[in-house]
Protein backbone atom coordinates (compact mmCIF):
# COMPACT_ATOMS: atom_id res chain seq x y z
CA UNK A 1 0.00 0.00 0.00
CA UNK A 2 1.33 3.39 -0.94
CA UNK A 3 0.34 7.03 -0.99
CA UNK A 4 2.37 9.47 -3.07
CA UNK A 5 1.66 13.19 -2.90
CA UNK A 6 2.50 15.84 -5.46
CA UNK A 7 1.43 19.32 -6.46
CA UNK A 8 2.88 21.42 -3.68
CA UNK A 9 4.77 24.60 -4.35
CA UNK A 10 5.07 28.28 -3.58
CA UNK A 11 2.20 30.68 -4.12
CA UNK A 12 1.21 34.13 -3.02
CA UNK A 13 -1.56 34.69 -0.53
CA UNK A 14 -4.94 34.45 -2.20
CA UNK A 15 -3.70 31.95 -4.74
CA UNK A 16 -4.66 28.34 -5.31
CA UNK A 17 -2.98 24.95 -5.43
CA UNK A 18 -4.25 21.49 -6.24
CA UNK A 19 -2.56 18.67 -4.40
CA UNK A 20 -2.64 15.17 -5.85
CA UNK A 21 -2.22 11.79 -4.20
CA UNK A 22 -1.64 8.57 -6.09
CA UNK A 23 -3.29 5.83 -4.04
CA UNK A 24 -2.46 2.16 -4.22
CA UNK A 25 -3.57 -0.58 -1.89
CA UNK A 26 -6.48 1.37 -0.45
CA UNK A 27 -9.93 1.55 -1.94
CA UNK A 28 -12.49 4.16 -1.00
CA UNK A 29 -15.05 1.38 -0.69
CA UNK A 30 -13.26 0.18 2.42
CA UNK A 31 -11.13 3.02 3.77
CA UNK A 32 -11.40 6.69 4.41
CA UNK A 33 -8.89 8.88 2.63
CA UNK A 34 -7.89 12.40 3.45
CA UNK A 35 -5.29 15.05 4.07
CA UNK A 36 -3.48 16.48 7.04
CA UNK A 37 -0.62 18.95 7.36
CA UNK A 38 2.21 19.75 9.70
CA UNK A 39 4.15 22.98 9.97
CA UNK A 40 7.59 23.13 11.61
CA UNK A 41 7.29 23.14 15.38
CA UNK A 42 3.55 22.48 15.27
CA UNK A 43 1.37 19.44 15.74
CA UNK A 44 -0.30 17.62 12.91
CA UNK A 45 -3.54 19.22 11.79
CA UNK A 46 -6.26 17.23 10.08
CA UNK A 47 -7.81 18.97 7.08
CA UNK A 48 -10.31 16.87 5.17
CA UNK A 49 -11.49 13.33 4.63
CA UNK A 50 -13.86 11.33 2.49
CA UNK A 51 -15.35 8.07 3.72
CA UNK A 52 -16.51 4.92 1.99
CA UNK A 53 -19.96 6.44 1.44
CA UNK A 54 -18.51 9.52 -0.20
CA UNK A 55 -19.22 11.79 2.74
CA UNK A 56 -16.71 14.55 3.25
CA UNK A 57 -15.54 16.09 6.50
CA UNK A 58 -13.56 19.29 6.81
CA UNK A 59 -11.68 20.88 9.64
CA UNK A 60 -12.56 24.49 10.36
CA UNK A 61 -9.19 25.66 9.04
CA UNK A 62 -10.03 24.58 5.52
CA UNK A 63 -13.80 24.73 5.46
CA UNK A 64 -14.99 26.82 2.54
CA UNK A 65 -11.51 27.03 1.03
CA UNK A 66 -10.41 23.42 0.61
CA UNK A 67 -12.20 20.74 -1.40
CA UNK A 68 -11.38 17.05 -1.28
CA UNK A 69 -12.26 14.84 -4.20
CA UNK A 70 -11.38 11.32 -5.25
CA UNK A 71 -11.16 10.00 -8.77
CA UNK A 72 -11.56 6.29 -8.22
CA UNK A 73 -11.03 5.32 -11.82
CA UNK A 74 -7.57 6.87 -11.63
CA UNK A 75 -6.82 5.85 -8.03
CA UNK A 76 -6.22 9.48 -7.24
CA UNK A 77 -7.19 11.78 -4.40
CA UNK A 78 -7.09 15.56 -4.74
CA UNK A 79 -7.17 18.54 -2.45
CA UNK A 80 -8.10 21.80 -4.13
CA UNK A 81 -6.94 24.71 -1.99
CA UNK A 82 -8.21 28.21 -2.73
CA UNK A 83 -7.68 31.60 -1.11
CA UNK A 84 -4.49 30.37 0.50
CA UNK A 85 -3.06 32.19 3.49
CA UNK A 86 0.50 32.35 4.83
CA UNK A 87 -0.61 30.25 7.80
CA UNK A 88 -1.43 27.45 5.35
CA UNK A 89 2.29 26.94 4.78
CA UNK A 90 3.17 23.40 5.84
CA UNK A 91 4.01 19.91 4.66
CA UNK A 92 0.82 18.32 3.37
CA UNK A 93 0.22 14.59 3.66
CA UNK A 94 -2.25 12.24 2.03
CA UNK A 95 -3.56 9.63 4.46
CA UNK A 96 -5.64 6.48 4.70
CA UNK A 97 -7.61 5.37 7.74
CA UNK A 98 -10.41 3.11 8.83
CA UNK A 99 -12.57 6.02 9.98
CA UNK A 100 -12.70 9.62 8.70
CA UNK A 101 -12.22 11.05 12.18
CA UNK A 102 -8.87 9.28 12.38
CA UNK A 103 -7.69 11.75 9.77
CA UNK A 104 -9.49 15.01 10.54
CA UNK A 105 -9.98 14.92 14.32
CA UNK A 106 -7.49 12.46 15.78
CA UNK A 107 -4.89 12.65 13.01
CA UNK A 108 -3.87 9.03 13.62
CA UNK A 109 -4.12 7.49 10.16
CA UNK A 110 -3.02 3.99 9.21
CA UNK A 111 -0.73 5.19 6.47
CA UNK A 112 0.49 8.43 4.95
CA UNK A 113 2.81 9.50 2.21
CA UNK A 114 6.08 11.40 2.17
CA UNK A 115 4.34 14.75 1.93
CA UNK A 116 4.44 17.72 -0.40
CA UNK A 117 5.50 21.19 0.72
CA UNK A 118 3.20 24.17 0.41
CA UNK A 119 4.56 27.66 0.99
CA UNK A 120 2.30 30.71 0.91
CA UNK A 121 3.91 34.12 0.90
CA UNK A 122 2.23 37.34 1.94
Amino acid sequence: AQLVESGGGSVQAGGSLRLSCAVSGYTTSTYSLGWFRQAPGKEREGLASIDSDGRTTYADSGKGRFTISPVEAENMLYLQMDRLKPEDSAMYYCAAAVYPWDIVQLVTPLKWGQGTQVTVSS
